[in-house]
């Protein structure tokens, strides 16, 4: 597995004294869900999950994460319709937003426009999702 330079001996991101990052996934197929909560969970990240739009607003409004990685596309309320709503609330509207997708740079657009930060393509591959952490969790 590649090393992350901003990793704190495999304890994950720090965001403040002796606090791990919570990152908040949110993805409706539980196969792709599980293989990102096992490897951010690798890298001592704090984990938490969500299976749709609805779930994502309700676990930020429980507890605000320090980063979301949203699926666009999932039944009920889709990743985009979750993100810009996420974005009225005071408390998480600085909460960076990766959007992920399997349907190319329209759709990565239309994340962007939606009030997402960045946007990674599937499947997840570490290498393209460790710069992406280290831009957002890093500060």
């Amino acid at each position: 597995m590649p090393t992350l330079g901003v990793l704190n001996d495999s304890s994950g991101f720090m965001v403040g004294e002796g606090m791990k990052s919570k990152v908040l996934v949110v993805e409706d197929y539980e196969d792709t869900r599980e293989f990102m909560k096992f490897l951010l969970q690798d890298y001592g990240f704090d984990v938490s999950e969500a299976t749709n739009g609805y779930e994502a607003i309700e676990a930020v409004n429980k507890q605000v994460p320090d980063l979301i990685l949203m699926d666009i596309s999932m039944p009920g309320m889709d990743g985009l319709t979750a993100a810009r709503k996420i974005r009225e609330q005071i408390s998480a509207r600085k909460t960076p937003i990766i959007a992920i997708t399997a349907y190319g740079e329209a759709a990565q657009r239309k994340a962007l426009e939606a009030g997402c930060d960045a946007s990674l393509s599937k499947p997840i591959d570490f290498e393209d999702l460790e710069p992406v952490l280290a831009r957002y969790l890093s500060k």
